[in-house]
């Protein structure tokens, strides 16, 4: 059989369908692989220790799962969200799309290192240690689901759960050179306790190691639940089917210029540019355009979002434990900026929330001149450990630092439409480094299409990182 490393969860579910091997020998495997790389890596803070049900049985039977440290409840797992005042919270139900990914076959196998509350572009949380990139072990996987991206990108696994709300699935994936998908807003639920996360920012699914896993896995989770406020516009198709469709000629936006003077890396420029140049080689029309919406107002509407929605979480947290001072048990930049939450009034709230509707209506004006968006994933390749991370630092100085290590993301969330980092590059030196592309709000499958197309063109799944050898020093 294909070494385990080189499948991915597609021939994972066949195999176990087929019977050519046992349901949980790859559930096995992933644990013994797990114990092997944690050590050098420290990407998986928590164990699931789940079963394959008797009788397993659908499109992904038997592929085991790690699930991210926060967003998404699966019965009888901790979930710790990075955080001291979340350590030994024990989820007592599946949120619905921890059901929906039961149902398909997917046993959950883990929980992944995320910063505290995923407030952060790296995960280094305080409660558990920092999570380390494959490539190089003394910088960062990304974050928040650095923990996720990872795993798949050391061939742990070939699928793991993300989610984004500033680009915490595209940003790890662009450092770890995997796949990384943000469907369009409410395309997959996050009920039934929240009815959205951050505003409707934050968007679960995964980062993978094939194309064709993230548009199957999104097939099984996506669709509105019962009492949603909103959903994602119709999709009467399989996102899986849509791989099969090369897409037309597409008239794509190149934007290379982070804005207001933030630095962009020459390697990632450089990643961005080898994609349009790719894309023109494909026979697609590459414009040089950026959006025009206002990234300084984005910026601060962010903030004000994500401190309140912080807030209202450790408030509730704090009063369930009887607790007079949960933000005791923060990271004290994360203190600070639940702190602040605290104080905004409704109006701040109000303005921030028009502030993500104004970039959607941008963003919509934007997508009328092109199909797609093109830009590199970040900044920076991965920086060593220590530099997003918001130890010594006071909340303003951490806040624009987190801001310029990817400045094009959030944008995506705010405005709703999805987006993708693609790893079409590596420097010279073995790094990864993502390219990102958007499509208008609902036009996941176009993405999809071209991701197929770009990874037949140009494969990447053969590039993993190698795992530890016994005994290996991790990096002090």
């Amino acid at each position: 059989m294909t070494p385990p490393e080189r499948l991915d969860a597609t021939d994972m579910a066949q195999a176990v369908s087929s019977g050519s091997v046992a349901p949980d020998h790859f559930l096995r495997d992933a644990r013994t692989r797990i114990a092997a790389v944690n050590p050098r890596l420290n990407a998986v803070v928590h164990d699931i220790a789940d079963a394959v049900p008797a009788g397993c049985a659908g499109p992904f039977a038997g592929v085991p799962l790690p699930l991210k440290n926060i967003g998404i409840a699966a019965r009888g797992s901790v979930m710790s969200l990075g955080s001291r005042l979340f350590a030994g919270n024990t989820c007592a139900a599946d949120n619905t799309l921890a059901a929906r990914y039961r149902r398909a076959g997917f046993v959950f196998c883990a929980r992944t290192n995320t910063p505290e509350l995923a407030l952060s572009f790296t995960a280094e949380p305080a409660l558990h240690g920092p999570c380390r990139n494959p490539w190089d072990p003394e910088r960062t996987a990304g974050g928040s689901s650095g923990g996720s991206a990872a795993l798949v990108a050391a061939g742990v696994v070939p699928i793991a759960q993300s989610s984004d709300g500033a680009g915490s699935t595209r940003v790890p994936a662009a450092h770890c050179g995997v796949f990384g998908f943000k469907p369009s807003r409410m395309r997959n639920p996050v009920g039934p306790a929240t009815a959205e996360g951050i505003a409707g920012m934050a968007t679960p699914h995964a980062v993978s190691r094939s194309v064709r896993d993230s548009a199957r896995m999104l097939d099984v989770g996506a669709g509105p639940d019962i009492g949603d406020p909103y959903a994602a516009p119709h999709f009467a198709g399989r996102y899986e089917q849509a791989l099969k469709q090369p897409p037309e000629r597409l008239r794509i936006g190149l934007h290379l210029a982070a804005p207001e003077g933030i630095e962009t890396a020459p390697d990632c420029i450089a990643a961005a540019r080898h994609a349009a140049d790719l894309l023109a080689d494909l026979g697609h029309e590459v414009v040089e355009l950026a959006p025009p919406y206002d990234n300084a107002a984005l910026k601060r509407a962010w903030r004000v979002i994500a401190g309140v929605s912080c807030a209202q979480t450790v408030d509730l947290a704090g009063r369930a434990a009887g607790m007079s001072d949960p933000d005791a048990l923060l990271e004290p930049v994360n203190a600070e900026w639940v702190a602040e939450g605290r104080r905004r009034t409704g109006i701040e709230y109000l303005a921030a929330v028009q502030q993500l509707h104004r970039t959607s209506r941008d963003m919509g004006a934007y997508f009328q001149g092109v199909d797609v968006y093109l830009s590199p994933t970040t900044a920076q390749i991965a920086p060593r450990l220590g530099h997003l991370a918001g130890a010594g630092l006071p909340l303003d100085a951490f806040y624009d630092r987190f801001w310029a290590h990817a400045p094009l993301t959030a944008v995506f969330n705010a405005s709703g439409c999805p987006a993708m980092s693609v790893p079409l590059y590596w420097t010279h030196a073995g790094l990864p480094v993502g390219c990102q592309f958007g499509a208008g709000f609902g036009q996941d499958a176009l993405l999809f299409r071209l991701a197929a197309q770009l990874e037949a063109a140009q494969p990447w799944a053969h590039k993993v990182a190698p795992l530890p050898q016994a005994g290996e020093r991790v990096p002090a």
